[in-house]
């Protein structure tokens, strides 16, 4: 499921793109403010992030004013800094003004695209389709939203903290996620191992493995790997 972030300050605009997003099956969080959003951002790894442009310049002023801690000199850097080098997040941005100028301003800002007010719901949704569609297409990456692993990079985060996994619960973890939704029998698991050099014989090696693994990457609210009792493992 791909997780969305929606800064918008009118709240009537911000619920309609939230609920429209959430009946097409995303999971959105809705802000108001930078700060609200900026809590969001601490806690979860955003596939998209939806940005009111003009509001977003204007709450970057009141910020460098109010002498927060954190200050950004212009949007382009937040973005960079904040979504971008974070969790390399798409960035559609909406706003009022539709000149030219405006608008390559815009994908100077970072955005990926760009949609001018009043826009169609059923455009924006098609827009976040393809773009995210066109993103996984290109991306070896496993992301739901709290928990990203980078089969390239072999990097494995919960939001934005890493999780020290050691080779073998990283090989592990790895062939769960190949075969999602699928049942792997405690001899399949143990054999495709083998074949990539992971030295484990028995099922209950196997199994102390698999529980320090869910101990780092798994909390109350997710929960990834299903035991099927007597003979084996599901990543759900």
């Amino acid at each position: 499921m791909h997780t969305i972030l929606v800064l918008e300050d009118d709240i009537e605009l911000n619920n309609t793109i939230c609920c429209s997003l959430e009946k097409n099956g995303y999971r959105v969080m809705g802000a108001r403010t930078c700060e609200e959003a900026k809590n969001y951002a601490n806690s979860y790894t955003f596939h998209m992030a939806i940005l009111d442009n003009p509001f977003f310049e204007l709450e970057l002023l009141e910020i460098r004013n109010g002498g927060e801690s954190h200050t950004y000199q212009s949007m382009k850097e937040l973005v960079d800094k904040w979504l971008k080098a974070r969790s390399n997040t798409l960035i559609l941005f909406l706003s009022a003004k539709d000149l030219e100028t405006d608008i390559l301003n815009g994908y100077e800002l970072g955005a990926d695209d760009y949609v001018t007010k009043p826009f169609s719901m059923r455009i924006l949704l098609k827009k976040v389709y393809v773009i995210l569609s066109r993103k996984s297409q290109e991306a070896n990456i496993y992301d739901d939203g709290f928990l990203k692993v980078d089969f390239e990079l072999g990097i494995v985060q919960q939001g934005v903290n890493e999780c020290l996994l050691s080779p073998t619960e990283y090989r592990i973890l790895k062939k769960l996620i190949e075969n999602k939704g699928k049942l792997l029998t405690y001899s399949v698991l143990l054999d495709s191992l083998w074949d990539e050099g992971v030295q484990i014989t028995d099922k209950h090696t196997l199994a102390v493995n698999i529980n320090r693994l869910r101990k780092k990457i798994e909390t109350e609210e997710h929960s990834y790997i299903s035991n099927v009792y007597g003979m084996g493992y599901i990543w759900k």
